[in-house]
């Protein structure tokens, strides 16, 4: 079957089209591939993903739309599940494997539009930027100098150290800022318990396992500097919400911003985005159109080398993907 046009199945709807997959990517992925997209504004799974996905040997998902075990029980045309994103935390990959199907994900393409988030989000701590601009408009006097901390000079610390961490890193440097790191794999040198106790800042960036789950708790807070401020830009499960709640209500930390956290599809709280102490934003960190066209165009050429006969970069559980004998490619 190389060289044979595939027919895919596009999960993004029309609401999240423009914003996660665009219409460039959109005009490559056509090149390769007959395209049957989600004509709906809701996000397609189980059973209803299955049946709009029928004929495709493949489909590309948005986030919103998981792999389930019953998706994969009642495709029996597809051949592979490729999810527009790095986080495959969503899909039933031994259930996919389980069927011989294969699953891939997308390289990170974020790295700038999340570090550059975090900036903004220090910047805004810092100076309080939400909260006067907001007063100003209700036309409340500007407040008294005071109790704004100024980017140069202060202390970053950063809670695992991957590629985001490290632009970070180089941005905050570059701004006069010393930075501290921990990761126990990439920066043992320096210590948790020195990360917190001496930073105004602290980011999370820590990858997400059992490992790191509430990894920010009251007794991580409890450590950090009075005064400080905390920033979640990596997963909710990385911080115990209501050890935060606490440690902003007793005024030890002074704010607290956050791009993800545990309401659904990796949300800020509603409970602690409503604070006037919070900045939240609705987990957009990878949202800029270079970010977001990255991982679409990962998805393009994936489906490009399933119709080559290749078996595609991303690949998370070839071994086991039989399926894939359909298209001419061996597993493994």
């Amino acid at each position: 079957m190389s060289g044979n046009r595939l027919r895919v199945f596009l999960s993004h709807g029309t609401d999240t089209f423009h914003g996660y997959f665009g219409d460039r990517a959109l005009a490559a992925l056509r090149e390769h591939a007959d395209v049957v997209r989600n004509t709906t504004d809701r996000d397609l799974r189980d059973a209803e993903l299955a049946e709009a996905a029928a004929g495709c040997q493949a489909i590309i998902a948005f986030r919103g739309s998981p792999g389930t075990a019953e998706t994969f029980a009642r495709s029996p045309d597809l051949v592979a599940f490729l999810r527009c994103a790095v986080d495959i935390s969503t899909i039933d990959v031994p259930a996919a494997s389980s069927q011989g199907i294969l699953v891939t994900r997308a390289t990170p393409g974020f790295v700038d539009s999340v570090a550059e988030l975090g900036l903004g989000m220090m910047l805004d701590l810092a100076r309080g930027i939400s909260r006067a601009g907001q007063a100003y408009r209700r036309g409340e006097k500007q407040p008294a100098p005071g109790g704004q901390i100024q980017l140069s000079g202060a202390t970053l610390g950063i809670v695992g150290y991957g590629r985001i961490a490290k632009r970070l890193d180089a941005i905050a440097s570059a701004l006069g800022m010393r930075v501290l790191a921990h990761d126990p794999y990439a920066r043992p040198e320096t210590s948790l318990d020195e990360v917190l106790t001496q930073s105004d800042f602290v980011v999370c960036l820590a990858i997400s396992s059992p490992e790191t789950a509430n990894i920010m708790n009251a007794a991580a807070f409890a450590r950090m500097r009075r005064g400080a401020l905390f920033i979640n830009l990596s997963r909710g499960e990385l911080v115990d919400e209501s050890a935060l709640a606490a440690a902003l209500d007793s005024g030890h930390l002074a704010g607290a911003a956050m791009d993800v956290g545990r309401a659904p599809d990796q949300m800020p709280s509603p409970v602690l985005a409503s604070r006037p102490d919070v900045v939240a934003t609705p987990h957009i960190g990878g949202l800029t159109p270079q970010a977001a066209e990255h991982q679409a165009m990962d998805t393009v050429r994936q489906v490009a080398a399933l119709a080559e006969g290749k078996l595609p970069d991303g690949a998370v559980n070839a071994a086991e993907a039989h399926r894939l004998k359909r298209l001419g490619i061996e597993p493994g």
